[in-house]
Protein backbone atom coordinates (compact mmCIF):
# COMPACT_ATOMS: atom_id res chain seq x y z
CA UNK A 1 0.00 0.00 0.00
CA UNK A 2 1.04 3.65 -0.14
CA UNK A 3 1.45 5.48 2.83
CA UNK A 4 3.13 8.82 4.14
CA UNK A 5 6.02 8.22 5.94
CA UNK A 6 7.97 10.37 7.98
CA UNK A 7 11.33 8.66 7.96
CA UNK A 8 12.80 11.23 10.22
CA UNK A 9 12.55 15.03 11.29
CA UNK A 10 13.04 17.96 9.90
CA UNK A 11 11.73 21.41 9.22
CA UNK A 12 11.16 21.81 5.78
CA UNK A 13 9.30 18.53 5.08
CA UNK A 14 12.63 16.28 3.61
CA UNK A 15 11.94 13.46 6.04
CA UNK A 16 8.50 12.78 4.69
CA UNK A 17 8.22 10.96 1.57
CA UNK A 18 5.17 8.53 0.31
CA UNK A 19 6.57 4.85 0.12
CA UNK A 20 5.26 1.54 -0.41
CA UNK A 21 5.00 -0.78 2.32
CA UNK A 22 2.95 -3.60 3.80
CA UNK A 23 -0.34 -3.46 4.61
CA UNK A 24 -0.74 -3.92 8.30
CA UNK A 25 -2.87 -6.73 9.62
CA UNK A 26 -6.25 -6.58 12.33
CA UNK A 27 -4.73 -7.31 15.75
CA UNK A 28 -6.86 -7.59 18.93
CA UNK A 29 -8.73 -4.58 19.89
CA UNK A 30 -8.59 -3.02 16.42
CA UNK A 31 -10.10 -2.20 12.95
CA UNK A 32 -8.56 -2.43 9.68
CA UNK A 33 -9.53 0.28 7.58
CA UNK A 34 -9.63 1.22 3.92
CA UNK A 35 -9.05 4.79 3.94
CA UNK A 36 -11.35 6.72 1.35
CA UNK A 37 -10.23 10.66 2.62
CA UNK A 38 -7.90 11.72 5.62
CA UNK A 39 -7.93 15.04 6.96
CA UNK A 40 -4.98 17.01 7.43
CA UNK A 41 -4.46 19.06 10.61
CA UNK A 42 -1.69 21.32 12.36
CA UNK A 43 -0.50 18.75 14.48
CA UNK A 44 0.75 16.66 11.48
CA UNK A 45 2.18 19.18 10.46
CA UNK A 46 4.22 19.72 13.73
CA UNK A 47 4.85 16.38 13.82
CA UNK A 48 6.47 15.94 10.71
CA UNK A 49 9.03 18.59 12.60
CA UNK A 50 8.95 16.82 16.30
CA UNK A 51 7.30 19.93 17.52
CA UNK A 52 4.41 18.56 18.96
CA UNK A 53 4.14 17.17 22.50
CA UNK A 54 3.29 13.90 21.07
CA UNK A 55 6.44 12.89 20.00
CA UNK A 56 6.12 9.17 17.89
CA UNK A 57 9.61 7.30 16.98
CA UNK A 58 10.33 7.50 13.36
CA UNK A 59 9.57 6.59 11.32
CA UNK A 60 5.97 6.73 11.27
CA UNK A 61 3.08 6.74 9.19
CA UNK A 62 1.71 10.35 9.61
CA UNK A 63 -2.22 11.37 9.86
CA UNK A 64 -4.80 11.84 12.52
CA UNK A 65 -7.65 10.95 11.23
CA UNK A 66 -9.86 9.57 8.64
CA UNK A 67 -12.80 7.62 7.40
CA UNK A 68 -13.62 4.64 5.52
CA UNK A 69 -14.96 1.20 4.73
CA UNK A 70 -14.54 -1.58 7.26
CA UNK A 71 -12.47 -4.45 5.58
CA UNK A 72 -11.52 -6.92 8.86
CA UNK A 73 -12.41 -6.14 12.50
CA UNK A 74 -11.46 -7.55 15.82
CA UNK A 75 -15.29 -9.68 16.78
CA UNK A 76 -15.15 -7.31 19.85
CA UNK A 77 -15.00 -4.91 18.44
CA UNK A 78 -18.78 -3.87 17.48
CA UNK A 79 -18.01 -3.18 14.06
CA UNK A 80 -17.96 -5.96 10.76
CA UNK A 81 -17.31 -5.61 7.51
CA UNK A 82 -18.26 -3.17 4.94
CA UNK A 83 -18.92 -0.48 7.51
CA UNK A 84 -18.39 3.02 7.27
CA UNK A 85 -16.20 4.43 10.21
CA UNK A 86 -14.66 7.64 10.64
CA UNK A 87 -12.17 8.22 13.46
CA UNK A 88 -7.91 7.98 13.99
CA UNK A 89 -5.42 7.67 15.92
CA UNK A 90 -2.41 9.75 16.69
CA UNK A 91 -0.94 8.56 14.03
CA UNK A 92 -1.33 6.35 10.80
CA UNK A 93 -4.03 7.81 8.53
CA UNK A 94 -2.30 8.96 5.63
CA UNK A 95 -1.95 5.60 4.36
CA UNK A 96 -4.62 3.02 1.47
CA UNK A 97 -5.04 1.18 4.98
CA UNK A 98 -4.98 1.92 8.63
CA UNK A 99 -5.52 -0.15 11.12
CA UNK A 100 -7.20 1.76 13.98
CA UNK A 101 -8.15 1.16 17.72
CA UNK A 102 -11.66 0.10 17.95
CA UNK A 103 -12.66 2.74 20.60
CA UNK A 104 -11.38 5.64 18.33
CA UNK A 105 -13.71 4.79 15.77
CA UNK A 106 -17.58 5.50 15.22
CA UNK A 107 -19.76 5.00 12.48
CA UNK A 108 -20.03 7.77 9.46
CA UNK A 109 -23.28 9.96 9.84
CA UNK A 110 -25.96 8.97 7.56
CA UNK A 111 -25.75 11.24 4.45
CA UNK A 112 -22.10 12.50 5.12
CA UNK A 113 -19.27 11.94 2.65
CA UNK A 114 -16.38 10.18 3.43
CA UNK A 115 -14.27 13.53 2.69
CA UNK A 116 -16.98 15.37 5.38
CA UNK A 117 -16.51 12.83 7.96
CA UNK A 118 -12.66 12.36 7.40
CA UNK A 119 -12.48 16.79 8.09
CA UNK A 120 -15.34 16.07 10.99
CA UNK A 121 -13.91 14.23 13.58
CA UNK A 122 -11.03 16.05 15.41
CA UNK A 123 -11.83 19.44 14.91
CA UNK A 124 -15.44 19.39 15.78
CA UNK A 125 -15.23 17.22 19.03
CA UNK A 126 -12.31 20.22 19.71
CA UNK A 127 -14.65 22.56 19.47
CA UNK A 128 -17.43 20.90 21.66
CA UNK A 129 -15.42 19.50 24.22
CA UNK A 130 -14.23 23.27 24.50
CA UNK A 131 -17.25 25.46 23.84
CA UNK A 132 -20.30 23.11 25.47
CA UNK A 133 -18.45 20.52 27.55
CA UNK A 134 -16.07 22.34 29.23
CA UNK A 135 -17.44 26.24 28.91
CA UNK A 136 -20.94 25.02 28.55
CA UNK A 137 -22.10 27.51 25.87
CA UNK A 138 -25.42 28.26 25.43
CA UNK A 139 -27.63 30.07 23.61
CA UNK A 140 -27.00 34.28 23.32
CA UNK A 141 -24.12 34.01 24.06
CA UNK A 142 -21.41 35.72 22.59
CA UNK A 143 -18.41 33.66 21.69
CA UNK A 144 -14.89 35.11 20.03
CA UNK A 145 -13.48 32.43 17.92
CA UNK A 146 -9.39 33.19 17.08
CA UNK A 147 -7.97 30.89 14.31
CA UNK A 148 -11.32 31.32 12.05
CA UNK A 149 -10.19 30.23 9.19
CA UNK A 150 -8.07 26.78 10.60
CA UNK A 151 -10.23 23.68 10.62
CA UNK A 152 -10.73 23.62 14.52
CA UNK A 153 -11.59 27.59 14.20
CA UNK A 154 -13.98 27.46 12.04
CA UNK A 155 -15.59 23.92 13.34
CA UNK A 156 -15.64 26.01 16.59
CA UNK A 157 -17.60 28.92 14.51
CA UNK A 158 -19.80 26.60 12.73
CA UNK A 159 -20.94 25.23 16.23
CA UNK A 160 -21.30 28.14 18.27
CA UNK A 161 -23.63 29.21 15.43
CA UNK A 162 -25.50 26.37 15.14
CA UNK A 163 -26.27 26.56 18.84
CA UNK A 164 -27.46 30.02 18.91
CA UNK A 165 -24.37 31.66 20.08
CA UNK A 166 -23.64 35.03 18.75
CA UNK A 167 -19.98 34.41 17.35
CA UNK A 168 -17.15 37.09 16.38
CA UNK A 169 -14.80 35.05 14.23
CA UNK A 170 -11.21 36.44 14.16
CA UNK A 171 -8.70 35.95 11.74
CA UNK A 172 -4.80 37.11 11.20
CA UNK A 173 -5.53 37.43 7.42
CA UNK A 174 -7.73 39.89 5.80
CA UNK A 175 -7.88 38.26 2.50
CA UNK A 176 -9.44 35.00 3.99
CA UNK A 177 -12.25 37.45 6.21
CA UNK A 178 -14.93 37.38 3.50
CA UNK A 179 -14.53 33.98 2.54
CA UNK A 180 -15.24 33.13 6.37
CA UNK A 181 -18.41 34.95 5.78
CA UNK A 182 -19.86 33.18 3.66
CA UNK A 183 -19.32 30.16 4.81
CA UNK A 184 -20.75 30.00 8.34
CA UNK A 185 -22.45 33.77 8.42
CA UNK A 186 -20.84 34.59 11.77
CA UNK A 187 -22.09 38.20 13.16
CA UNK A 188 -18.96 39.63 12.30
CA UNK A 189 -15.61 38.99 11.13
CA UNK A 190 -12.30 40.60 12.22
CA UNK A 191 -8.74 40.81 12.02
CA UNK A 192 -6.98 39.38 15.69
CA UNK A 193 -4.13 41.87 15.40
CA UNK A 194 -3.76 45.36 17.82
CA UNK A 195 -5.57 46.36 20.24
CA UNK A 196 -8.52 44.34 18.54
CA UNK A 197 -10.46 44.47 22.62
CA UNK A 198 -12.31 48.07 21.49
CA UNK A 199 -13.73 45.89 18.47
CA UNK A 200 -14.94 43.30 20.34
CA UNK A 201 -16.47 45.92 23.06
CA UNK A 202 -18.26 47.97 20.30
CA UNK A 203 -19.67 44.68 18.84
CA UNK A 204 -20.96 43.00 22.05
CA UNK A 205 -22.30 46.48 23.18
CA UNK A 206 -19.78 46.45 25.92
CA UNK A 207 -20.62 43.26 27.37
CA UNK A 208 -17.20 41.41 25.80
CA UNK A 209 -17.32 37.80 25.08
CA UNK A 210 -18.52 34.98 27.65
CA UNK A 211 -16.20 32.25 25.94
CA UNK A 212 -12.93 33.05 23.85
CA UNK A 213 -11.67 30.36 21.77
CA UNK A 214 -8.44 30.57 21.22
CA UNK A 215 -5.80 28.09 19.02
CA UNK A 216 -3.18 30.73 18.31
CA UNK A 217 -1.55 32.34 21.96
CA UNK A 218 1.09 34.39 21.25
CA UNK A 219 -0.08 38.58 21.18
CA UNK A 220 -3.64 36.90 20.58
CA UNK A 221 -4.07 35.39 23.89
CA UNK A 222 -2.66 38.74 25.55
CA UNK A 223 -5.47 41.08 24.26
CA UNK A 224 -7.89 38.02 24.35
CA UNK A 225 -7.71 38.33 28.53
CA UNK A 226 -9.15 41.66 27.65
CA UNK A 227 -11.92 40.60 25.49
CA UNK A 228 -13.62 38.02 28.21
CA UNK A 229 -16.45 39.24 30.53
CA UNK A 230 -16.53 38.86 33.82
CA UNK A 231 -17.01 35.24 34.62
CA UNK A 232 -16.59 34.06 31.31
CA UNK A 233 -13.68 31.52 29.90
CA UNK A 234 -10.60 31.81 28.05
CA UNK A 235 -10.39 28.38 26.15
CA UNK A 236 -6.74 27.22 25.48
CA UNK A 237 -6.71 25.45 22.71
CA UNK A 238 -2.88 25.98 21.16
CA UNK A 239 -0.38 27.84 19.99
CA UNK A 240 0.05 28.08 16.35
CA UNK A 241 1.36 31.96 16.56
CA UNK A 242 4.80 29.83 17.72
CA UNK A 243 4.54 31.92 21.30
CA UNK A 244 3.48 30.14 24.42
CA UNK A 245 1.83 32.77 26.31
CA UNK A 246 2.27 33.63 29.81
CA UNK A 247 -0.15 35.56 32.43
CA UNK A 248 -0.03 37.64 35.34
CA UNK A 249 -2.92 35.37 37.48
CA UNK A 250 -4.33 38.80 38.94
CA UNK A 251 -5.88 39.36 35.80
CA UNK A 252 -8.54 36.58 35.75
CA UNK A 253 -8.66 36.65 39.62
CA UNK A 254 -9.40 40.72 39.19
CA UNK A 255 -11.24 39.89 36.23
CA UNK A 256 -13.22 36.65 37.63
CA UNK A 257 -12.30 34.52 34.28
CA UNK A 258 -11.36 31.19 33.96
CA UNK A 259 -8.74 29.57 31.69
CA UNK A 260 -9.13 26.54 30.44
CA UNK A 261 -7.02 24.14 28.99
CA UNK A 262 -8.73 22.03 26.23
CA UNK A 263 -7.78 18.75 24.99
CA UNK A 264 -10.30 17.19 23.95
CA UNK A 265 -8.25 13.86 22.77
CA UNK A 266 -7.20 13.41 25.87
CA UNK A 267 -10.40 14.29 27.55
CA UNK A 268 -12.07 11.45 25.37
CA UNK A 269 -9.63 9.10 26.90
CA UNK A 270 -9.94 9.59 29.92
CA UNK A 271 -13.72 9.75 30.11
CA UNK A 272 -15.13 7.46 27.52
CA UNK A 273 -18.38 7.67 28.01
CA UNK A 274 -18.76 11.21 27.62
CA UNK A 275 -16.56 11.03 24.31
CA UNK A 276 -19.17 9.08 22.92
CA UNK A 277 -21.80 10.78 23.89
CA UNK A 278 -19.84 14.18 22.61
CA UNK A 279 -19.33 11.98 19.07
CA UNK A 280 -23.00 10.61 19.16
CA UNK A 281 -24.24 14.85 19.59
CA UNK A 282 -21.82 15.61 16.77
CA UNK A 283 -23.51 12.88 14.87
CA UNK A 284 -26.78 14.07 15.55
CA UNK A 285 -26.39 17.77 14.07
CA UNK A 286 -24.66 16.47 10.92
CA UNK A 287 -26.80 13.97 10.30
CA UNK A 288 -29.78 16.95 11.16
CA UNK A 289 -27.52 19.23 8.40
CA UNK A 290 -26.80 21.72 11.23
CA UNK A 291 -22.82 21.30 10.74
CA UNK A 292 -20.78 20.97 7.82
CA UNK A 293 -17.08 20.85 7.92
CA UNK A 294 -15.53 23.13 5.19
CA UNK A 295 -13.02 21.60 3.11
CA UNK A 296 -10.83 24.14 1.33
CA UNK A 297 -9.31 21.39 -0.97
CA UNK A 298 -9.48 18.08 -2.23
CA UNK A 299 -5.86 16.08 -2.71
CA UNK A 300 -5.24 13.08 -3.47
CA UNK A 301 -2.05 11.79 -1.55
CA UNK A 302 0.38 11.89 -4.06
CA UNK A 303 -0.23 15.28 -3.93
CA UNK A 304 0.48 15.56 0.13
CA UNK A 305 3.41 18.05 -0.08
CA UNK A 306 0.82 21.11 -1.62
CA UNK A 307 -1.37 20.33 1.52
CA UNK A 308 1.22 20.40 3.84
CA UNK A 309 2.62 23.65 2.63
CA UNK A 310 -0.73 25.47 2.25
CA UNK A 311 -1.11 24.96 6.29
CA UNK A 312 2.35 26.16 6.87
CA UNK A 313 1.79 28.89 4.90
CA UNK A 314 -1.65 30.00 6.57
CA UNK A 315 -3.39 29.87 2.94
CA UNK A 316 -6.06 27.54 3.82
CA UNK A 317 -9.75 28.34 4.68
CA UNK A 318 -11.02 25.14 6.00
CA UNK A 319 -9.68 21.41 5.92
CA UNK A 320 -7.22 19.58 3.51
CA UNK A 321 -8.65 15.90 2.71
CA UNK A 322 -6.75 13.57 0.93
CA UNK A 323 -7.71 10.81 -0.89
CA UNK A 324 -5.22 7.59 -0.82
CA UNK A 325 -5.42 5.57 -3.96
CA UNK A 326 -7.06 8.54 -6.12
Amino acid sequence: MQALNVQHLSDDLSGTQLVDLPEPSCTAGEVLVRVRAASLNYPDLLMTQGKYQFKPETPFISGLEMAGEVIDADPGSGFATGDCVMGGNKTGAFAEVASIPARSLSRVPEGVSFASAAAMGAAYSTAYTGLVEQCGLSAGQWVLVHGASGGVGLAAVDLAKALGAKVIAATGVDSKRERIAKLYQPDAVILSEGRFREQVSELTGGALCNIVFDPVGGDVFDESTRCVSFAGKLVVVGFTSGRIAEIAINIPLIKGFSVVGLRAGEYARRFPVRGAAINAEIAKLAEGGRITPAIDRLLPLSRWRDGFEAMANRELVGKVVFEPGA
